[in-house]
């Protein structure tokens, strides 16, 4: 994981400049395995987040709140009874390891000075959050117990002394130049270089093995025994120069952004270069950086959770759709060649007396073409020959009703399955959970989903576009699913502005607003770029972008939401990729 001994290194600097002599206000417990303290000091308000969950454990100060449980967890008034009110002494970290100890100053019972201490431990599905006194390290209780079923090396339960968690890693701010090399020398050869690092060396993540290679310029994937002694020098020198960081608390927090979509791939506390420059975002403070990257993490967890349900009703109905429009376009086909039946039955009656019963077929002049040629004729064993020429006559009347119908029910269908596919593909744009639940809300509405009565009565608040300032200074609007489409297209563009969408496939509605002047082609261009990235052809390296004025764009009659037809328009070729994206200002709503 990303956050390893440095970024706890950092994140205990922070906090000691922020929270020291700090008073606790409140404590509540919105999580089974999730705290938040509220801190005052120094004229300033601070939420303390302290996370033990398995999949994103973690410490950092948010400016984010979630909604709090009716009745407070007993792990929660535990907390609330032994620290609020009392004053932070001292934030410090157990040596290298992702460990931190928050000694806090408070009133027992009986009004008496009782000083305690809240154990952080960041250790993936073992993390914990404990609380013991400080005088004696006897454990009050943690937000996990861990009894000998669970671990037969260290349980953490009331009563017994708290005990550090057994290492035997090296502690990287001890770092002696022999001992590397030897280390080296005795380690399995045939490990990769990268794991050395952090397998002998404590706070060390794999991230931070592989930065120390990449300064090195040793290619991550040797391993140790293919080494020269000029390759250790310099692996030792680029470990040196991190530990010389560490020590000076040198730190330049960085967000590495994903390069193939919007997410965020990893984060740390120093200037990580092996992602290269142009996907690095730098901030100031080390809990912005854990802020933002856990919570979109957090909300695209959240996001794919809650939409699957939705996907797989979705995907179930299109494919049935499609299925549906095949045999529709199948009977069509069948049905344009509904003359030769009528034909059939009329053959079948002009030589009934002749056809002997029982036969499968017959063979008789065709008098309907010009040189009365042969045809073959299956006939039913089970009927006569009466019967079966009145059976070829019901199947021609039946697929020359047919043809007229079926042309309208493609239509449908194919409307039906550019829905579906639209609805996918604004389940694919959801970056909040409410637009999630308005396109849940549509889907109800058209009887895609049942509703749920216990939350009949829940309001959702409207969800906003995305809004874009092109560099000629031109507002860019994307509608990210079909209310915010049928919004944007039907009700705040006017005649005149640009409308833009992908063509021929799923996609948003984008509108360029023109205030009444000529739109350039760089806004053009940045429009369409917009377009193409959040329609289904988001990962295409060359995507056809329709473009017309909003007077053009008319929405059928009974036509699903976002449903709409164009005309008098023209076509851009754009390549949508996210550094392309991430160019382009947003205005933040």
């Amino acid at each position: 994981m990303s956050l390893d001994g440095i970024v706890v290194n950092s994140i205990v600097k922070e906090l000691n400049s922020k929270l020291l002599g700090g008073r606790i206000d409140k404590i509540y417990q919105q999580e089974k395995d999730e705290i938040l303290i509220n801190i005052y000091n120094k004229g300033n308000n601070y939420k303390l987040l302290i996370s033990a969950s398995s999949n994103s454990p973690r410490i950092h100060l948010t400016d984010r709140a979630k909604s709090n449980p009716l009745n407070p967890p007993m792990f929660c008034m535990l907390l609330r009874k032994h620290l609020a009110g009392g004053r932070i002494l001292n934030i410090e970290q157990f040596l290298m390891d992702r460990i931190i100890f928050i000694d806090i100053s408070s009133l027992d019972e009986l009004g008496r000075d009782s000083k305690k201490r809240l154990i952080v431990e960041i250790m993936g599905r073992h993390s914990n959050i404990i609380l013991i006194d400080k005088n004696n390290l006897k454990i009050i209780d943690s937000i996990k117990r861990v009894n000998y079923d669970i671990s037969r090396v260290r349980q953490v339960l009331p009563g017994l002394e708290y005990k550090y968690p057994v290492s035997n890693k090296i502690n990287p701010l001890d770092f002696n130049e022999e001992e590397f090399y030897s280390l080296l020398e005795n380690s399995n050869l045939n490990i990769p270089v990268f794991k050395f690092f952090y397998t002998n060396y404590m706070g060390l993540s794999p991230l931070i093995g592989k930065e120390i290679c990449y300064r090195s310029n040793v290619e991550i994937k040797r391993t140790i025994g293919s080494l020269e002694l000029e390759d250790k020098k310099i692996l030792c020198n680029s470990f040196k120069k991190i530990i010389a960081k560490i020590e000076k608390k040198d730190f330049t927090p960085v967000l590495i952004e994903n390069n193939y979509n919007n997410n965020y791939l990893s984060f740390h506390a120093l200037d990580i270069q092996q992602f290269g420059s142009e996907n690095k975002i730098y901030f100031h403070s080390i809990s912005q950086v854990l802020n933002k990257f856990y919570y979109k993490n957090d909300l695209i967890d959240r996001l794919n959770q809650k939409s699957q349900s939705m996907i797989k009703v979705i995907e179930t109905k299109l494919e049935r759709s499609q299925k549906k429009l095949a045999k529709q376009k199948y009977e069509l086909l069948e049905a344009k060649d509904r003359d030769k039946y009528k034909i059939y039955g009329d053959l079948i009656s002009a030589n009934i007396y002749s056809i002997e019963k029982g036969s499968s077929q017959i063979e008789v002049e065709n008098f309907y073409s010009e040189n009365m040629e042969k045809i073959k004729i299956p006939l039913n064993k089970k009927y006569s020959a009466a019967e079966n020429a009145q059976r070829y006559y019901k199947k021609y009347s039946k697929l020359k009703n047919a043809s007229s119908l079926l042309g309208k029910q493609i239509l449908e269908t194919q409307d039906e399955i550019n829905y579906l596919e639209q609805v996918l593909n604004s389940i694919d744009n959801c970056e909040e959970i409410d637009e999630l639940e308005e396109i849940r809300e549509e889907l109800i509405k058209e009887g895609y989903l049942k509703s749920n009565r216990k939350n009949k009565k829940k309001t959702i608040s409207k969800t906003k576009p995305l809004h874009y300032l092109s560099q000629d200074g031109f507002n860019i609007y994307v509608g990210k699913n079909n209310r915010q489409n049928d919004y944007l297209t039907l009700k705040f563009a006017h005649r005149e502005d640009l409308w833009l969408h992908a063509q021929k496939i799923p996609g948003s509605h984008v509108i360029v607003k023109s205030e009444g002047e000529s739109i350039p082609d760089t806004t053009l261009e940045e429009a369409a770029i917009l377009a193409a990235y959040y329609s289904k052809g988001k990962h295409s390296s060359n995507v056809a972008v329709d473009y017309t004025h909003k007077k053009n764009v008319k929405k059928p009659k009974g036509a699903k939401t976002g449903m709409v037809i164009y005309e008098n328009f023209s076509t851009i070729f754009v390549n949508p990729s996210i550094e392309k994206i991430r160019k382009l200002k947003k205005v933040e709503n």
